[in-house]
């Protein structure tokens, strides 16, 4: 515990910590003298449902830890405070431990329209979120990236049917909206009609309860979209207090999608897209929020001094900015990279396949090895510049691994490696992966990206304004091994590796970072902090063992350190086990001021 003690002391001290702890003194300087107070109307023998004794309570507005009891009746936090008298039907006993509030996640993915293998689907032990509450997470922010089920009134009425593992706040998704507006015919902007039709779908499902509305404009159908059209549509959302979540057009110097020999020779880079989300934030009044913030891509690393920059002048004009990010240099689409163009494998190269003799059905080598027979000096050097614009938006060669492969000697060597072992360029290893892997599997093999670069991963964690996030699903050991380590690990490795290892900002404002910030971006004003009258979303945890255990190798793999977390004052993990119990609510809307009001 000693060392980490040290680490809270020099990195409180440090130029981020003084900053995140001076954003709300005054603020939370009230709420600790409104919590004292209650705490002296507390019954010296009240009895409560569950009591906390002993713990180092971080309260989640950023100030350091105090020695505080925490009585919970009814769900609530009913005290905070040194209640020697007091008694419990339960009580847990955290001296050596810290107490702090259940973490938010701003951006998930464990209900985005999909009912199977989400909080809709009908396995209980799906519904009870394991890999989610087990990192200590309380509640939830679905409807991710532009898609939720329609209409919003139904969603809210299966999750509380059902019964759910954790909170949920739900959005409205702009794509959803879009698909019901224009059915197929998306790839264009919307007409005025269109427009105006969408905007009443965007009142009706904050009306049905949403905290605001999500857009994802590097997927269909959001591509098409336009600001004037994002900008009516988030208008919506004001009345009501709402916020805009956006998933960027790009998220370095070109989308996912985008290849030199296909696309727009000037496509939008993710600086760009945070111009236009800002731009968004300033002519609505809407708080806006920059969806898991990265920047991808060698040519792009770096840039996270601009975006930062970016956004700090905006907010100093009044623009209400944020974002969320989730604390690893390697993304979910990272894990399924396919090197090729899609163009060399299908559907082109499936017509010039089709009708050779003796050709085998999905044999994505054969089809490739019959394309590269019948391209032209030209096409080749475009097949080649594709390849290499995937390679550097993937991280680099020397950052692209081999997860699975026929040949095992491949596994976990870099693309730059097998390169260097064969004698040729990484664009010349990435075909002869394809040509002499898998044959019913595009690339040929199952290929990681590391497409982040650390400083960038550590600069944007340092910022006040950004909030944690899994960006994850539900996930359960016989989903397959090919999923992020973020699904179990994203908040403990906020804490441990970032602040206490890194000291990229302080335990205090990591805690932060998942609890009262974003309640404060969501409009929460009964969670996301340990105080008298908020409900007992509470996690107890070590920080000396603290540790995310999840990898890319072995990604099912729990979070250590996390012993006790209540959901609605019910524990969901107890002495460190899951407990499976279902007593998750759907979130209201609090009554604050509409977005763009003082």
């Amino acid at each position: 515990m000693n060392s980490i003690m040290t680490a809270f002391r020099t990195e409180h001290t440090s130029k981020v910590g003084v900053r995140v702890f001076s954003i709300g003194l005054v603020a939370m300087l009230v709420l600790s003298v409104t919590a004292q107070a209650g705490t002296e109307r507390i019954d010296p023998r009240e009895r409560f449902d569950l009591l906390i004794k002993g713990g180092r309570v971080l309260d989640g507005s950023g100030n350091p830890w105090f020695y505080a009891d925490i009585g919970i009746k009814n769900g609530m936090i009913a005290g905070v405070g040194h209640f020697d008298e007091a008694s419990a039907h339960r009580t847990l006993n955290a001296k050596g431990k810290f107490v702090v509030p259940g973490f938010i996640d701003l951006h998930s993915h464990a209900d985005d329209g999909r009912v199977e293998h989400g909080l809709r689907d009908t396995n209980n032990r799906r519904r009870a979120a394991p890999n989610l509450v087990s990192q200590g997470i309380t509640t939830a922010v679905i409807n991710p990236d532009g898609f939720s089920p329609w209409p919003i009134s139904k969603q809210r009425d299966e999750l509380e049917r059902m019964k759910i593992g954790l909170n949920v706040a739900l959005m409205v998704g702009h794509n959803t909206l879009r698909k019901l507006t224009m059915g197929t015919d998306v790839r264009r902007p919307a007409t005025p009609d269109e427009i105006e039709h969408m905007r009443q779908l965007v009142r009706a499902g904050m009306g049905d309860g949403a905290f605001g509305l999500t857009a994802a404009l590097e997927y269909s159908p959001g591509i098409w979209s336009t600001t004037d059209e994002l900008v009516a549509l988030v208008q919506e959302v004001a009345p009501f207090g709402g916020i805009f979540s956006e998933h960027e057009r790009s998220s370095g110097d070109a989308p996912m999608w985008w290849s030199p020999s296909k696309g727009d020779p000037n496509p939008p880079t993710s600086i760009d897209s945070v111009k236009e989300t800002i731009q968004i934030g300033q002519r609505t009044g809407v708080p806006v929020v920059l969806t898991h913030l990265k920047t991808r891509g060698v040519n792009s690393w770096g840039t996270s001094r601009t975006v930062i920059q970016l956004v700090e002048d905006a907010r100093s004009q009044g623009v209400e900015v944020w974002a969320d990010q989730y604390p690893y240099n390697s993304t979910d689409s990272d894990g399924s990279i396919v090197l090729l163009p899609p163009w060399s494998i299908t559907p082109d190269a499936q017509k010039a396949y089709a009708d050779t003799p003796g050709s085998i059905k999905n044999s994505y080598s054969d089809m490739f090895r019959h394309y590269l027979s019948t391209l032209s000096s030209s096409s080749t050097e475009k097949l080649r510049n594709d390849i290499a614009h995937a390679i550097e938006l993937r991280g680099g060669a020397e950052n692209i691994l081999v997860f699975e492969y026929p040949d095992q000697a491949y596994i976990g060597k870099s693309l730059a490696a097998l390169a260097d072992a064969h004698h040729t360029d990484s664009i010349g290893m990435a075909m002869r992966l394809q040509l002499e892997g898998f044959g019913d599997r595009p690339g040929g093999a199952r290929l990681r990206g590391f497409s982040l670069s650390e400083p960038d991963v550590e600069a944007y964690a340092a910022q006040p304004w950004v909030a944690t996030s899994t960006d994850a699903l539900i996930a359960l050991p016989e989903d397959g091994d090919n999923i992020h380590p973020r699904y179990y690990g994203s908040f403990p490795r906020k804490l441990r590796y970032y602040a206490i290892e890194r000291r990229v900002l302080s335990i205090e404002a990591a805690v932060r970072s998942g609890t009262s910030l974003p309640a404060q971006i969501l409009g929460l004003s009964d969670r996301g902090m340990i105080r008298e009258g908020c409900w007992a979303d509470i996690v107890v945890l070590d920080l000396e063992h603290l540790r995310d255990r999840s990898t890319f190798w072995k990604p099912h793999q729990y979070a250590e350190g996390i012993e006790y977390v209540l959901v609605n004052g019910s524990l969901v993990v107890d002495d460190g086990k899951l407990t499976w119990s279902l007593p998750g609510s759907v979130l209201r809307r609090s009554a604050r001021p509409p977005s763009g009001t003082n």
